[in-house]
């Protein structure tokens, strides 16, 4: 029998000999002339891994024998990936070296185009905006999460239900298509009132095009549009959760999931849910400081393995939400009464699309989409009750011959809309027909050039013809211009896009027939990318704009305070300025990104020019970031600002100011990654503690008599001053421009299992 001595020394012996038995690797990580700390390196498909010290060291260790992927990322620098095989015993030195990068510098991008081109290849400027941004400031929408990209502002249209809509470069919300993975079907209703049914949880990253892009999306793209892509099912994680509760007491709940179906397909399931049930009135009005809404969406996301990498894939989502915004003693049994005011609405909405590459030779990709949407609301005692369905179809043909990069496609839109209101008499169906032709030349080694023309049908309009053309000079890999100039149009649907229409006492006058607006844009764009010796990484794009607008149709306030008056403009709409966003990571942790907008909105008509209402002369943005790695922290700083604006009082007599103060919203965030999976985020909304209510009397006109009971009214229809109403003013809530909410605290937690 062997002795447990003996046994004991075995034992040592196999494990020193197995341990001797593996391998190592080490290494210093470089970039430039400068050592890159904290990198983190790891092998893929394993557990093991590592970070570069303060000196850029690192040592992977205890490695078995064999071939392995050895990766390295670090923000700021590009992915570094190689191949290694490692024999028993062997310590391998692999020195690495990091190119400078940003993580928006060469993303895929296919807004400008409709077909997939780098950033910088795109003869359309686009911006891209990615997950980690929207991070940085978390909300339960996208309306909110884009409150701090340069030149685009959610605007607030109520003080009571606070529906709003998306400005890009000082325009109206009705020029802002906003597409969702490319398809035009968030627009008529669903731009006021599901905008803040799309959850962030969903989105993969966001394109962003200032300026028309009709020759390719058709009606409404005409002062710029968003294209939301929702994530991809091959990079999205196996589960994932975000949660966080704000000081007022918002919740709001992410969660999605992937699950392969079979071999060759998959499913990506995503749910929100927020809710938000406090009575807030920090400025003493009677009026809720924010609606109060309890909603959830629902999306599916299949997508299909095909032959030679071909696409299949189909998506739906659900989305419900009941809101409410008025006095604090409404109750849904004074809805549509005139006892107490409250505005109410309920939201159905359901959307399906896909996309199909036909199985030949030739790329050609069928793209669907429809949707219903359902709006039962009331507005005091007014009731809007509306239905929308939109049904899309577009089939392209993406060809390259020689020098020329073609894409030919044709389209087919369904609107059908029908309210209970006076201005539809009857429901308004039309069907839109549409051909699409572009061509990208490749002119010179620097030099692109594309055209393109749209040709659209639309029964009450006849044909429409919008053409457009960009140009790319490459003067360096580092530098590049592009000038691009184009045409839009849009017909108007009055009640789905103008909030305003519905709430308050003024009344809605249309004086004649309304004819479909027509712009005409040019913008020169300049892109700068610049690398640092020690790592640090620039871009700079910069913008020059100029939209003209003819048969532009816009609210007038002005001319009668009791009403708002809708027209085809006599004369003119120009929105022009300039645009300037410069990001900058440096090796160390930090970054930061900067934006501002400096711009010019005016009608003029009848040799008058005026300043646009709600339209700010200048906004700033900043994104700041610091990591600690020593300690898993990051730190983020965001914030805008923005210039004064015309606002709508009611005459002479309003003690209201005319113009909005220079404001802005400011936030800071901590989050920290210290354990694996997990992220713990918390922080400060609205660091200034500002609200529109500063420095004004009120906000809510005639807030104490909402139906305008003891208004007395002369014989033109005009109120009178009396001692129970001095200024002579009617109820009015569409005196608003940026949020009502107060500085307050957060928490999160995100977890994900990759």
């Amino acid at each position: 029998m062997f002795s447990k001595d003996f046994i004991l020394f075995i034992f040592n012996f196999a494990c020193f000999w197995a341990w001797t038995q593996n391998a190592s690797v080490s290494g210093v990580v470089t970039s430039g002339d400068e050592k890159v700390p904290y990198a983190n390196i790891y092998l893929k498909n394993t557990e093991i891994g590592t970070s570069s010290n303060e000196f850029g060291n690192y040592l992977l260790q205890e490695i078995a024998p064999g071939t392995y992927t050895l990766s390295v990322s670090f923000i700021g620098y590009k992915p570094f990936n190689k191949r290694i095989s490692l024999s028993e015993n062997q310590n391998l030195i692999l020195n690495i070296r990091l190119e400078a990068s940003t993580e928006n510098l060469e993303e895929m991008v296919v807004t400008g185009t409709l077909k997939a081109v780098s950033r910088s290849e795109s003869p359309v400027p686009v911006e891209v905006y990615s997950p980690t941004f929207l991070k940085q400031n978390p909300t339960a929408n996208i309306f909110e999460a884009l409150q701090n990209v340069n030149g685009v502002r959610p605007q607030i249209n109520c003080n009571v239900c606070n529906t709003g809509d998306i400005h890009i470069n000082g325009l109206e919300g009705p020029y802002t298509l906003v597409l969702i993975d490319g398809m035009p079907i968030v627009s008529g209703l669903g731009t006021v009132y599901g905008l803040s049914g799309i959850p962030n949880s969903l989105i993969e990253q966001i394109e962003i095009v200032k300026g028309p892009a009709s020759s390719l999306y058709g009606s409404e793209a005409v002062g710029g549009l968003i294209n939301i892509i929702t994530k991809n099912n091959l990079e999205a994680p196996n589960f994932a959760a975000d949660t966080f509760l704000t000081g007022w007491g918002e919740y709001n709940l992410d969660i999605g999931a992937k699950i392969d179906v079979g071999p060759k397909s998959n499913v990506l399931l995503g749910v929100n849910y927020f809710n938000f049930d406090q009575l807030v009135d920090n400025n003493g009005d009677n009026f809720t400081d924010l609606t109060l809404q309890n909603r959830i969406s629902l999306f599916q996301k299949w997508s299909f393995q095909r032959k030679d990498n071909r696409i299949f894939s189909l998506a739906g989502r659900y989305f419900y939400e009941d809101r409410w915004g008025g006095e604090l003693q409404w109750t849904p049994e004074y809805r549509g009464g005139d006892e107490i005011y409250g505005e109410s609405i309920y939201t159905r909405r359901w959307e399906i699309l896909g996309k199909y590459q036909l199985p030949i030779k030739e790329k050609l990709l069928f793209s669907f989409s429809y949707n219903n949407h359902s709006q039962n609301s009331v507005y005091g005692d007014i009731s809007y009750i509306a239905d929308q369905r939109i049904g899309f179809s577009q089939l392209t043909w993406d060809k390259k011959l020689g020098k020329h990069d073609l894409l030919v496609g044709t389209s087919l839109r369904y609107n059908f809309y029908d309210d209970n209101t006076t201005a539809t008499v009857i429901a308004d169906e039309v069907l839109i027909p549409s051909l699409f032709l572009q061509d990208e030349i490749n002119l010179a080694r620097k030099h692109s050039l594309l055209l393109g023309l749209r040709y659209d049908y639309d029964q009450r309009h006849g044909a429409i013809y919008t053409p457009r053309t960009a140009y790319r000079f490459k003067v360096t890999d580092n530098d590049i211009i592009r000038l691009n100039a184009g045409t839009g149009f849009r017909v108007v649907n009055l009640f789905t896009e103008e909030h305003a229409a519905l709430t308050g006492a003024r009344d809605v006058i249309v004086t004649e027939e309304l004819k479909p607006e027509r712009s005409f844009n040019v913008n020169l764009n300049y892109l700068k990318k610049i690398y640092g010796s020690n790592g640090t990484f620039a871009n700079i794009d910069a913008s020059l704009f100029y939209t003209h607008f003819s048969n532009a149709i816009l609210p007038d306030y002005d001319t009668n305070p009791n009403q708002i008056i809708y027209d085809n403009l006599d004369g003119k709409s120009v929105s022009k300025g300039i645009s300037a966003n410069i990001d900058v990571v440096f090796p160390n942790g930090f970054k930061f990104l900067l934006g501002a907008t400096l711009q010019d909105v005016s009608q003029t008509e009848n040799g008058i020019t005026k300043r646009q209402i709600l339209t700010e002369s200048y906004t700033g943005t900043w994104n700041f970031g610091y990591t600690l790695h020593n300690l898993d922290l990051t730190i983020d700083y965001t914030g805008n600002l923005y210039g004064p604006m015309r606002l709508p009082t009611l005459g002479e007599s309003d003690p209201r100011s005319d113009y909005s103060p220079v404001w802005s919203i400011q936030n800071i965030q901590f989050t920290y990654k210290g354990l694996k999976n997990f992220e713990f985020y918390g922080g400060l909304k609205n660091l200034l503690n500002w609200t529109p209510s500063r420095g004004n009397p009120f906000i809510i006109a005639r807030a104490n008599d909402p139906f305008d009971k003891e208004v007395v009214f002369d014989s033109n229809g005009s109120p009178m001053a009396t001692p129970n109403n001095p200024n002579a003013l009617t109820f009015d809530p569409s005196y608003v421009y940026g949020p009502n909410q107060g500085i307050r605290g957060f928490l999160g937690l995100r977890y994900r299992l990759n």
